[in-house]
């Protein structure tokens, strides 16, 4: 494989994830369109991915956020666009991380849930974690003599 060099040098890219009922990917783009000025904003079906200088994507994504700050959430993007490494072109179907974003999109209901009670409860509110009452786990020496009575 031949060396990449990254069209991009020096901007970020990052995804701006959006589940809200009160807002669908198209209306954070418009809005983020509206405060762009030359950043690329790219909507996809999960939000937006915006790429730029580092400064002017955080900026955005500041401002971004004081729309709905409990359900729009930011990632940055781990590989640049058209990195052969990751690109669809080069490897056909969907991009790997997409299934990823699928994944994530379907926990952040639970996260934007949890920020909002901890907002109506007050910053100074204790945050008891829940009691599990599963099944206990393997105890380490029982893990340990699994492992001695297979390695003979």
């Amino acid at each position: 494989m031949k060396e990449y060099i990254p069209r991009f040098v020096g901007t970020v890219t990052k995804y701006v994830f959006v589940e809200s009922p009160d807002m669908t990917p198209a209306d954070l783009a418009i809005r983020a369109y509206e405060i762009s000025q030359g950043v690329m904003i790219k909507e996809t079906c999960f939000g937006l991915q915006i790429t730029g200088r580092p400064e002017e994507v955080d900026a955005i994504i500041t401002r971004l956020r004081t729309f709905d700050p409990s359900h729009i959430f930011v990632k940055d993007r781990g590989f640049p666009p058209g990195d052969p490494r990751r690109c669809r072109a080069n490897l056909g179907g969907a991009r790997p991380g997409y299934y990823g974003h699928e994944f994530e999109i379907s926990l952040i209901r639970h996260i934007s849930r949890g920020i909002e009670e901890l907002s109506q409860r007050g910053a100074d509110a204790p945050v008891h974690p829940p009691v599990y009452s599963g099944p206990a786990g393997l105890d380490a020496r029982r893990l340990q003599e699994i492992i001695e009575s297979q390695e003979s």
